[in-house]
């Protein structure tokens, strides 16, 4: 039973957690690291031999992953030291290697470009963007209600996409990139 016990630490955490928190702010702070890791995802599948031509500008990632990072890493990048050898080794990397299409930083162009876009952005463009009452959530919905109509529509349809099996891992990470946004903005803040 030794081997379980962490568990019961894990359940006691939660359990403060919702009480101090609330069960609304607890999910709102799931699903924007679902979302995140979501986003990248699908930012790292459209530049790997997996795509399928639907040409839908994944490149909307971007902004949408600045605004509904979570704060943690978001403030990780931005403040410390970190976040600047990072942008500086992707800038490195862009100038320095090939420009081959089968190399690995062509699968990671728009990650770099995001990393770059949280490191350098100004504090008043910060405070805009993710702002959870205008900026964030409208700048979110905008893009995941884009992404998921090329979508759909380079599917044939709804049921089209959900039921051919190249294109069904798109159609989830997109439906979960509409539905943060709709949750964020009758959620509480989850700063």
């Amino acid at each position: 039973m030794e081997n379980f016990e962490y568990l019961n630490e894990i359940q006691i955490v939660a359990e403060k957690l919702i009480h101090s928190y609330g069960v609304l702010f607890m999910v709102t702070l799931f699903l924007r690291w679902i979302v995140s890791f979501t986003a990248v995802f699908l930012m790292i599948l459209d530049r790997t031999k997996w795509k399928y031509s639907n040409n839908i500008m994944t490149s909307l990632l971007a902004p949408y992953l600045f605004s509904s990072l979570p704060h943690v890493i978001f403030q990780f990048l931005r403040t410390g030291e970190f976040g600047k050898w990072i942008a500086l080794l992707i800038v490195v990397l862009w100038l320095f290697l090939p420009k081959n299409p089968n190399h690995f930083t062509e699968s990671l162009e728009i990650l770099g470009a995001t990393i770059l876009f949280t490191v350098v952005t100004p504090n008043e463009l910060v405070v805009g963007f993710r702002d959870e009452t205008y900026g964030g959530s409208s700048i979110c919905m905008g893009v995941s209600t884009y992404l998921l109509g090329k979508h759909t529509k380079a599917c044939g349809g709804s049921k089209n996409s959900f039921t051919q099996k190249d294109k069904i891992t798109y159609t989830i990470c997109l439906w979960l990139l509409f539905v943060y946004p709709i949750w964020a903005a009758f959620a509480p803040s989850s700063t």
